[in-house]
């Protein structure tokens, strides 16, 4: 596989979705968890999908356990939690793992396609984002502690190339 186009995932309500439907869009790919101290980037990720949706941006959030079991619900727990607390309405997809053997096949591809600190693959922890060009191919990786008002000039960069 070589671009986000190739893949599919399941959302929150069990719905397959075919990521072909993101073509030409500039993609921001989230592992998000419910119980970290990093849960309120769901409001600037909110943000970004409310102020770029309309120009091509796609927020996607991929919620997963693997980090002190930081997302410990199911999916209807979930999407109640991101609504309830920071209303959340960019796309949401059920419980994945971004690392190890049962790592997603996205997650598998996102990480090679661009490695994090030191060329290690493996995702640190929650709130690890991705950005991804219109051609669905991986632009930069972003560390978990990065603000996501902080990746606005690259959106905006992207957003500009047609």
């Amino acid at each position: 596989m070589s671009t986000l186009h190739e893949f599919s995932a399941n959302s929150l309500d069990g719905k397959k979705i075919d990521l072909k439907q993101y073509q030409g869009k500039v993609v921001l790919v989230v592992n998000t968890a419910s119980k970290c101290g990093l849960t309120p980037q769901y409001a600037g990720l909110e943000a970004l999908h409310e102020k770029y949706g309309g120009r091509g941006l796609a927020v996607l959030g991929f919620p997963c356990n693997q980090f002190a079991g930081q997302e410990p619900g199911d999916a209807e727990a979930i999407g109640a939690f991101c609504q309830k607390n920071y209303g959340v309405s960019f796309q949401m997809f059920d419980k994945i793992e971004v690392n190890g053997a049962g790592a997603h096949p996205l997650y598998k591809w996102l990480t090679q396609a661009a490695p994090g600190l030191l060329g290690l693959e493996a995702i640190k922890w929650n709130f690890t984002k991705f950005l991804v060009g219109r051609d669905g191919k991986v632009v930069r990786r972003y560390a978990p502690q990065t603000e996501p008002a902080k990746l606005e000039g690259d959106i905006e960069q992207l957003l500009a190339e047609k």
